[in-house]
């Protein structure tokens, strides 16, 4: 399943979050580690320049979605802790999306 969220980032918070994606790359064997709890498979990131300022797209490919979602909610590996912290500092709530398009291969 596939998951797409977007939020602002708070002004000034860019280099911030820049600066963290970077780094969740060089500590890639980390983040797989949280993969296997929450049944990743795949994630991405990228920062949209907009006029109220840039947002993030975040975007996850996961067995299941739900159990991914307690997972990381509980999880005490430290790159989770940190990230959580990171995005509480640096963005605002996720903008409300439901997707226009959905299929899926059976």
């Amino acid at each position: 399943m596939l998951r797409v969220w977007i939020s602002r980032i708070r002004a000034g918070k860019e280099a911030r979050v820049r600066q963290w994606l970077a780094e969740l790359t060089t500590r890639a064997d980390e983040v797989r580690e949280t993969f296997r709890d929450e049944t990743v498979r795949a994630e991405q990131a990228f920062i949209i320049p907009g006029e109220g300022g840039p947002l993030l797209l975040y975007v996850i490919e996961a067995e299941d979605l739900e159990q991914g979602s307690r997972a990381f909610a509980n999880s005490t590996h430290r790159i989770d802790i940190e990230h959580k912290a990171v995005m509480r500092e640096c963005l605002d709530e996720p903008l409300a999306l439901r997707p226009l398009y959905d299929v899926t291969a059976q």
